[in-house]
């Protein structure tokens, strides 16, 4: 596959990313968020992306790709900074790393714009941030549960006097 193709995957994500706050998460301003990745109104404009590319995936293989929040939202910023992980099912392993800078825009006014402007985005993205550092805590605990269980299982079984 050509590399445009992962940033290409990342984009249709991030598309489909807002579609999912739509439809799922705000459907209160479902209009809105459906929008983001139109000219109509306002929109979040990809302004800059870095891809770190871990192996070269070949057809046929599916991917699937995570998005998040690199670092809590400020009502002040103009863009929010996404890190995106691609992952190959084939291989069942990361195919790439992307960092997305996301800026926000409104189309009618030829302007960028703050969150502070949206603040049911905001909201949304505060509170994303909040369920993502959640689960990466309850997800530390459970890795380190799994250390410690593999670490009881060296000790009974490899550490042992012969």
């Amino acid at each position: 596959m050509n590399n445009v193709t992962y940033n290409r995957y990342a984009e249709s994500a991030r598309v489909i990313w807002g579609a999912n706050y739509a439809n799922h998460i705000d459907p209160l301003h479902k209009k809105e968020w459906s929008e983001l990745s139109t000219a109509k109104g306002d929109g979040w404009i990809l302004r800059s992306i870095r891809t770190d590319y871990k192996f070269p995936m070949t057809y046929p293989d599916k991917v699937s790709v995570y998005h998040k929040l690199q670092s809590t939202p400020k009502e002040d910023a103009d863009a929010v900074i996404l890190d995106v992980l691609i992952l190959s099912e084939k291989h069942r392993r990361p195919a790439a790393r992307c960092v997305e800078d996301v800026v926000f825009y409104d189309y009618r006014r030829a302007k960028k714009l703050t969150l502070a402007a949206r603040p049911f985005m905001f909201e949304v993205f505060q509170k994303t941030f909040e369920l993502q550092e959640e689960a990466k805590a309850t997800n530390s605990k459970r890795r380190d549960a799994l250390i410690e269980q593999v670490r009881t299982l060296e000790k009974e079984s490899w550490d042992q006097d012969a």
